[in-house]
């Protein structure tokens, strides 16, 4: 696999998910209730705790996007 198109690659997996984050978080953000008496019905917990698992869940996503998808397609969109 050469460089242009292991570049591709990357440049896809990010866009695919930064869209699922999107995504996720367009429908945290807009239908919060319906999700957090979703998630209740499986685990009891109270609302500020979900919320801030919610956030860290999406934080930690987003990390992970960054880190092995933007980053190695920066790094090879300078090499190339």
């Amino acid at each position: 696999m050469d460089s242009g198109q292991l570049s591709a690659f990357f440049m896809w997996c990010s866009i695919i998910n930064l869209a699922l984050f999107a995504s996720g978080w367009l429908t945290f953000v807009f239908a919060a209730d319906r999700v957090y008496r979703l998630h209740t019905r499986w685990f009891p917990m109270s609302r500020e705790s979900f919320g801030s698992a919610a956030y860290s869940a999406f934080g930690q996503y987003k990390v992970l996007i960054f880190i092995f998808n933007v980053v190695p397609f920066a790094a090879l969109s300078i090499v190339t």
